[in-house]
C-alpha cells in the first residue's frame, strides 16, 4: 500500500511538472523585413519570427512593402503607406492565427517547438496546393459571364473576348513563369504590366488592343480578389492608355469604285455586297452577320427599317434602310445560304471576310486596307455627315450611346472640309 501510494504520488508529481513545463514555455511572434530579398521594384518581403523557449522559426507572410513605409518598433506599416490599414489588419490577423495554432498544439502536446507552430500554420493557411490558382478562378469567371449572356446582360461578342483573353493569359503564364498556373497572391502589378508588354512584343498586338485586353484582365482580377479573399486588387493602380487612331474611311470616289466594279468571282461579289451594305447601314461585322429577315419591318414612315437591338451597345434601334442597302437585301433574299440559315446576307467567317476584302481592294484599285471598321467609318463620314445629316441623327443611325463618339467623325469631316476649302483658296489665288 505504501509502495502504491508512492507510485501515485510520483505520477501526480510528473503531471504537475508537465503542466508547469507547458505554462513556463515562452512564446512570441514578431514581424520583420527580409531586406536581402528585395525585388527589382524595391519591395521587401515581410516575415514572421516565431520564438518558443528561445528557439526560432521564420516564414514569409506573403506580403511585401517598401522599407520606407515600415515601422520596425511597431512592426507595422506606418501612416504614410497608401494602404497601411489593410496591410496592418492582415499582419494582426496572421499574429492571431499563429497564436491560435500554438495554443492548439499546447493543448495536445507535452512540449511545443517553434517549427511545429510554423508547420501547423503553413500547412493550414499558406500551403499552395490547398489554394485556388488564377486560371481556376478565371474558368469560374467564364461561367459567370456565360450566365450573363444567357440572361442578355452581356453580348456574345464581349463574352468571346474574355474567352480569348483567358487563352492569352495562359500563354503569358507559360512564357513568363514556365508554369501552367500561378497563385493570385503572386500576381503583383508587374504581372499586368508584363502581360501588356507580352501582347505587344510576342503576340504582335496593337497598342490599343493590348490595352483593352489589359483592362479586361483588371476586371477579372477584381473578381479573383473577392473570391480569394485578398485585401486589395493588385492591378488597381494600372491605367490603360490609348493612342489616338486616325479613322480610315472611303471617299465618295472610292466607295463608287467598289460599288460599280463588275466582279465575276461569286465569293468576292458576295463579300463586296456585304461590305457595301455595312457602308450604308453602319453595321459592324457581327451585327450584319446576325441579321435575319425578321429584323426588317415597316418604320414610322411606312418604308423598310431595321427593328432590333444592336448587339454591341444593347441599345434598341429603329433605323431606316437606305436604297442601296435595300437593293442588296433583295439581291440575296433567295440565296441558298440565307434561306438555310435564315440570314439576311451571305456573310462569310470573319477571317475569310477580311482576306477577301484585300482581294477586292486590289481589283478596285483601292490603296487603303479594307476592313469592317472602314465600312462603319465610311457610313459615318462619307454617307451621313458629309451629306449634311445632323450629328444627333447620325448618332441614332450608328447606334452610339454617347454623342462624343459620333463627334469624332464630325471632326474628321470638318477637317476634310477645311483642307478642301484651303486648296480651293490656293487655286483661286493662283488664278
Amino acid at each position: 500500500m505504501v509502495q502504491l501510494h508512492a507510485k501515485r504520488m510520483s505520477e501526480s508529481v510528473t503531471i504537475k511538472q508537465l503542466e508547469t513545463m507547458k505554462f513556463n514555455q515562452t512564446f512570441s511572434v514578431l514581424f520583420w523585413l527580409f531586406r536581402k530579398k528585395e525585388n527589382k521594384q524595391g519591395l521587401v518581403p515581410i516575415y514572421a519570427r516565431i520564438t518558443v523557449d528561445g528557439l526560432r522559426a521564420e516564414c514569409s507572410i506573403k506580403r511585401t512593402i517598401n522599407p520606407t513605409y515600415w515601422d520596425s518598433q511597431k512592426e507595422r506599416a506606418n501612416g504614410a503607406h497608401p494602404e497601411s490599414s489593410v496591410l496592418n489588419e492582415y499582419i494582426t490577423m496572421v499574429h492571431a492565427e499563429i497564436s491560435k495554432h500554438y495554443n492548439i498544439l499546447l493543448s495536445t502536446k507535452d512540449q511545443v517547438t517553434a517549427d511545429q507552430v510554423k508547420e501547423n500554420f503553413l500547412g493550414l493557411h499558406l500551403k499552395k496546393v490547398e489554394r485556388k490558382y488564377f486560371m481556376q478562378h478565371f474558368n469560374e469567371y467564364i461561367k459567370v459571364l456565360e450566365d450573363k449572356v444567357n440572361v442578355k446582360d452581356l453580348s456574345t461578342g464581349r463574352f468571346k473576348r474574355f474567352k480569348v483573353l483567358k487563352g492569352k493569359c495562359q500563354a503569358f503564364i507559360k512564357h513568363k513563369y514556365k508554369a501552367d498556373d500561378i497563385l493570385p497572391s503572386e500576381m503583383k502589378l508587374n504581372f499586368i504590366v508584363g502581360f501588356e508588354h507580352f501582347l505587344r512584343t510576342v503576340q504582335h498586338i496593337g497598342h490599343n488592343t493590348a490595352m483593352k485586353y489589359s483592362k479586361d484582365l483588371k476586371q477579372v482580377m477584381t473578381y479573383v480578389t473577392i473570391e480569394d479573399d485578398m485585401p486589395v486588387n493588385s492591378f488597381q493602380s494600372f491605367k490603360a492608355t490609348y493612342k489616338k487612331v486616325k479613322r480610315k474611311f472611303l471617299t465618295e470616289e472610292e466607295l463608287a469604285a467598289i460599288e460599280n466594279k463588275d466582279i465575276s468571282i461569286q465569293r468576292l461579289e458576295e463579300v463586296r455586297d456585304c461590305f457595301i451594305f455595312s457602308c450604308y447601314t453602319g453595321y459592324a461585322y457581327s451585327d450584319a452577320a446576325a441579321l435575319t429577315r425578321a429584323d426588317i419591318g415597316k418604320g414610322i414612315d411606312g418604308s423598310q427599317w431595321i427593328l432590333r437591338d444592336r448587339g454591341k451597345t444593347g441599345e434598341v434601334e429603329n433605323v431606316p434602310l437606305l436604297p442601296k442597302a435595300i437593293e442588296i437585301i433583295e439581291k440575296y433574299k433567295n440565296h441558298p445560304y440565307c434561306k438555310v440559315y435564315n440570314k439576311l446576307l451571305p456573310v462569310n467567317s470573319n477571317v475569310r471576310y477580311n482576306a477577301y476584302l484585300k482581294e477586292i481592294a486590289d481589283l478596285c484599285g483601292i490603296q487603303k486596307k479594307l476592313t469592317t471598321h472602314v465600312a462603319r467609318h465610311t457610313c459615318a463620314t462619307t454617307v451621313l455627315l458629309t451629306n449634311g445629316v445632323p450629328i444627333e441623327t447620325a448618332q441614332e443611325f450608328l447606334g452610339h450611346s454617347d454623342i462624343r463618339t459620333t463627334q469624332i467623325y464630325a471632326k474628321v469631316v470638318q477637317k476634310k472640309l477645311s483642307n478642301d476649302l484651303n486648296q480651293l483658296k490656293d487655286r483661286m489665288k493662283a488664278r
